[in-house]
């Protein structure tokens, strides 16, 4: 007989381990007559109790024989008490369970299972939570006394009592999880066909499925797990729910059994479940709130696991130990932390003889101590906590070593302090030395006001700006720490998604080979991979900045080389003319490609980073004049601390917004601002889903850059936010540096360079000259299609072009197979391209819907075909050439763990020795060769030619009509192009150098033509 691989297959291995025996071989033993027992060992099983489908009551969602079962063996009494003031069963049972679906539509599943139900003058306990070490034995038998039950095949539904869930987990007969599980092997897999069962084929209407009712839905199959707490229909959002593997997505491979099966074997536990039911699901916003507008947070996979460890390390390890979890930027670190201090205060010593240990009636920590910068993470501790805990007001705010004795006494047991107080609270636990602690630090994020900055200096005895600006919240923790050293009656907990070298050595675990690693790892190649964050760097796009530099004065100084240059191109960034260019193009691709677009549903918003706050007023001013001047509906905001003065005028970013600094971020969350500029402040720690674009005008390296980047990262399902809505450009620093900062932080992606355009001409030329469609086929359906045409009235465009390709080209099988992934190769540049050209070419346009519909009735036999198309969804944009399989113009950041040098002793590098000092003459001539790179013309030869074509431009037959007279902004812009064309082409004998450069350099002709158009709008 052969192996059963089939979903059922898959139903019968769970129900197995759940509850020792499944239905077939119960089924089986009652064929034979028999009364063979079936059940596995006690302890190989999770001890759940076996449920039938008969037993579920789809209008209350329940399962009424575990749930009588449970209320009538550990609460007769308080039943006895409905009983007698009932006629009937029917009647006691019946006012149960209306009590109970009415609590349940309005507190949903989580509340009853932590708060129980009450009627009349009973009180009925519906969950008996999990003992902690110091429990009494009574608690513990209670527990024993939860039924644990799972279910197979359960008709649902009220209205077509026909469909059924494959799995449902119950607790005391509440549906606590619904599983759709399916098997690659007959090729159904969770990512696709679960998660479509759930959006498409299941009535979230139905008790069973409503909001709150129960936990969380699952999608399952043999390798992968996918989870929500939410059914929508078709917007139903799926987050994973997997261990990882080679640093990204996945499971890895299992050497007994699937490589899903921890969740049932782990996950599925009864302790496990209980945990998480008490410890870490949380349903946010208000009691009051409509249950259907909260949310409900059930941890992923690498939440549940870094708690776990957190706690079991402290208790095998006792005090005075340190552990770095580095998690990506976006993964949910504030639940993770919040999780994490509220499961340590209730963590215990595993043995007595632990270092430190009070003994096993005590918790290890008398209290944890969270570091942080964030008001946010304090408000959703307290949120947490109210949710959690039973025992009420056990937060405290601590911001001196008196403070945090005083919380003690009072018998706070979690205590939030600030990353400016915490050289205060380690004086605190060094004077509290009975005292045992455990500090949990959120120090990946720098804070958002210079203000931080500057305490935390002068709390170090550090007043200088440049050091302040130096100084993120690694650094200042640090600091704090080696100045007044580690208390050995605390453990440190440190969360950072960028670990610093000197970060790793403080908190890492040291292996044996003298390396310092991370104690929990939840990568960003791993986040994105998983769809949870979102790739800032699949749509990279820098511009280069041309600039010349007059030599002002006759004599040649010598100067500092590094720092004249720094200093003359800090003079031209930040110059009006050089900021007021740079802000139309900014609006120039926001408002055509982002706001006219409607990304994000007409909610997307966008950031401009600038070099310092003097930049960043610059900068706010003209695009506030640009928006002006267009009369555009939305405005801009500003971002910074303090008070700054420019031109004589001091400037405060209240002022500058016409309201309360502490108003910026709500106000940039509505519909009426969309840009913020900023310098500094919210450049780490700001979450605003809606941000999708961002505008970088600031030197980004390291820490910082991968930090400000990834502001962008955020996924928004409800605004359908993708990773080809996400758009950066980059003034300031070159692909190949940010290339450096993320490679250390960010394990494996892609970062493709600017797209060539002219790829798109290139395959459809190719796609034209096969005779797949005849062009008037595309005109015809495009036509119909924008006029609201019934479907049935365009297919007979797409079928004749289909049918032609199928049956009437006279091409071999491999030939057909490449027309098709060109044509997706068409599909998915320009659709990424569209949205920041800076032109528009409708033949490309009306191509795009064309082959999105004949795609997919395009029929090849090609066997590899598939692979290929996988290939080309997981490439970025621009990562690949026309050959089929050759993949060119990729840039790989480093795909394996990245083992960072320790910290240079020397801060002034490894190399010694007299700074260099050159003539202001050399400083000019490098200066402008960089930034003038391939033209060999002196600065004066530049200018009398940047002036010589600007004539011939205005003498251009087109120029007044077609542009200086011209009203519509797009058309003058084409026109421009079209004289500039017109110009350069007649002065290519005498001018082949710089021809051949602006034929060559697609970023330095646009600069000029930047330029160009300065002078002649004079």
């Amino acid at each position: 007989m052969v192996s059963q691989t089939n979903e059922q297959a898959l139903e019968a291995a769970i129900e197995k381990k759940l509850t020792g025996t499944c239905l077939e071989e119960l089924q089986a033993a009652a064929d034979d007559h028999t009364v063979a027992e079936t059940r596995m060992p006690f302890g190989i099983h999770h001890g759940y109790e076996q449920g039938y489908p008969q037993h579920f009551n789809p209008r209350f969602a329940i399962d009424t024989e575990k749930f009588w079962a449970f209320l009538t063996k550990t609460q007769g009494k308080e039943l006895e008490k409905l009983k007698r003031n009932s006629r009937d069963t029917d009647e006691w049972q019946r006012k149960i369970l209306e009590r109970l679906d009415r609590m349940a539509r309005k507190n949903g599943l989580l509340h009853l299972l932590k708060k129980g139900l009450s009627l009349d003058d009973v009180h009925l306990v519906l969950m008996y939570p999990a003992p902690l070490a110091s429990s009494a034995q009574q608690v513990k038998t209670n527990f024993e006394n939860n039924i644990f039950s799972s279910t197979r095949q359960v008709h649902y539904s009220l209205d077509n009592p026909g469909e059924s869930i494959d799995l449902v987990l119950f607790i005391n007969g509440l549906a606590f999880a619904t599983l759709e599980l399916k098997n690659p092997w007959t090729g159904q897999t969770a990512r696709f066909h679960g998660q479509k069962q759930y959006r498409t084929k299941r009535d979230s209407r139905q008790p069973l499925l409503q909001f709150g009712r129960c936990l969380v839905h699952m999608a399952v199959d043999t390798d992968e797990v996918y989870m929500t707490t939410k059914l929508a229909g078709k917007s139903t959002f799926f987050l994973p729910f997997n261990k990882g593997h080679n640093l990204g997505a996945g499971n890895p491979p299992n050497k007994s059994g699937h490589k899903s099966a921890y969740l049932w074997e782990e996950v599925f536990k009864k302790e496990s479940i209980a945990d998480i039911v008490q410890h870490f699901i949380r349903l946010s916003g208000r009691p009051k709130d409509p249950l259907n507008k909260r949310r409900l947070f059930f941890p992923r996979y690498h939440q549940m696991d870094v708690v776990r460890k957190l706690a079991g390390h402290a208790a095998q390890n006792g005090m005075g130990h340190t552990c770095l979890v580095q998690h990506s930027a976006g993964s949910g670190k504030s639940n993770s932390i919040t999780w994490a201090a509220y499961r340590l205060v209730e963590t215990y010593p595993a043995a007595a003889d632990i270092r430190g240990a009070k003994g096993l009636e005590q918790p290890l920590f008398d209290s944890v101590i969270v570091v942080t910068d964030r008001r946010l993470l304090d408000k959703q501790l307290r949120e947490t906590i109210r949710e959690f805990s039973e025992v009420k007001n056990i937060i405290a705010p601590a911001y001196r070593s008196q403070d945090l004795k005083t919380a003690l006494e009072q018998g706070k047991k979690i205590i939030i302090t600030t990353i400016q107080k915490f050289p205060f609270i380690l004086d605190g636990i060094s004077d509290l030395r009975k005292k045992n602690f455990a500090v949990v630090i959120d120090e990946a994020h720098s804070s958002q006001s210079g203000t931080a900055h500057d305490t935390m200096n002068r709390v170090m005895g550090r007043d200088d700006q440049e050091d302040a600006d130096s100084l993120d919240a690694q650094d200042k923790i640090l600091k704090a720490m080696a100045e007044r050293k580690m208390r050995e009656n605390a453990s440190y907990f440190a969360f950072t998604a960028t670990p610093k070298n000197t970060t790793l050595e403080k908190f890492g675990i040291r292996q044996p080979d003298g390396r310092y690693t991370p104690f929990h790892l939840y990568s960003m190649k791993q986040a994105i991979e998983e769809g949870f964050i979102l790739d800032v760097l699949a749509n990279y796009t820098t511009y280069k900045s041309y600039y010349e530099i007059q030599k002002s004065i006759q004599d040649n100084p010598l100067f500092d080389s590094k720092k004249a240059q720094k200093k003359l191109r800090a003079y031209v960034e930040r110059h009006r003319q050089t900021i007021a260019i740079k802000a139309d193009i900014i609006l120039e691709h926001f408002i055509p490609h982002v706001v006219n677009q409607k990304k994000l549903k007409g909610k997307a918003k966008a950031m401009v980073i600038t070099q310092n706050i003097e930049t960043a007023i610059r900068y706010f001013q003209a695009i506030s004049r640009l928006l002006a001047k267009r009369g555009n509906q939305f405005k801009a905001l500003i971002a910074f601390s303090g008070q700054k003065q420019v031109d004589g005028i001091d400037y405060t970013e209240s002022d500058m917004n016409g309201f309360a600094e502490s108003e910026t971020k709500e106000r940039f969350d509505t519909d009426d601002y969309r840009l913020l500029v900023v310098a500094n402040k919210y450049l780490t720690g700001f979450d605003q889903p809606k941000l999708a674009a961002m505008y970088v005008d600031k030197k980004l390296q390291g820490v910082m850059a991968v930090q400000a980047l990834s502001r962008l990262n955020r996924s928004a399902p409800h605004l359908g936010k993708k990773t080809e809505d996400l758009f950066i450009l980059d003034f300031f620093n070159r692909v190949e540096e940010i290339q450096t900062a993320f490679d250390d932080f960010y394990t494996a992606t892609s970062l493709s360079r600017a797209t060539d355009v002219n790829v798109l001409h290139d395959l459809k030329e190719t796609l034209d000259a096969e005779g797949i469609y005849e062009w008037q086929e595309v005109e015809d359906f495009v036509e119909h299609y924008f006029n609201d045409a019934d479907a049935q009235d365009l297919s007979p465009f797409i079928d004749t072009a289909a049918a032609r390709f199928n049956t009437g080209l006279a091409l071999e099988d491999q030939d057909k197979a490449d027309l098709k992934i060109k044509a997706k190769q068409f599909v998915k540049i320009y659709g990424q391209m569209a949205s920041i050209m800076p032109y528009e070419i409708v033949a490309w346009e009306k191509l795009f819907w064309f082959l999105k519909f004949l795609i997919p009735k395009l029929i090849v036999k090609d066997p590899k075909a598939d692979e290929i198309d996988e290939l080309l969804n997981a490439v970025d944009l621009s990562s690949y050439g026309l050959q089929r399989v050759k993949l060119n113009h990729r840039i790989r950041l480093n795909e394996d763990e990245t083992e960072l040098d320790p910290q240079n002793p020397n801060p002034r590098g490894a190399h010694g020795g007299d700074e260099a000092h050159d003539p202001l003459d050399d400083i000019v001539r490098r200066f402008n060769e960089r930034w003038f790179q391939g033209w060999s013309a002196t600065p004066e030869e530049q200018r009398i030619k940047f002036i010589h074509i600007a004539d011939s431009i205005r003498a251009h037959p087109d120029f007044d009509q077609k542009y200086k007279n011209n009203q519509d902004t797009h058309n003058r812009v084409l026109a421009f192009q079209k004289i500039f064309e017109d110009v350069m082409l007649k002065k290519r004998r005498n001018e082949l150098e710089l021809y051949k450069l602006l034929a060559s350099d697609a970023a330095f002709k646009s600069a000029m033509q930047q330029s160009l158009r300065q002078i002649v709008d004079r």
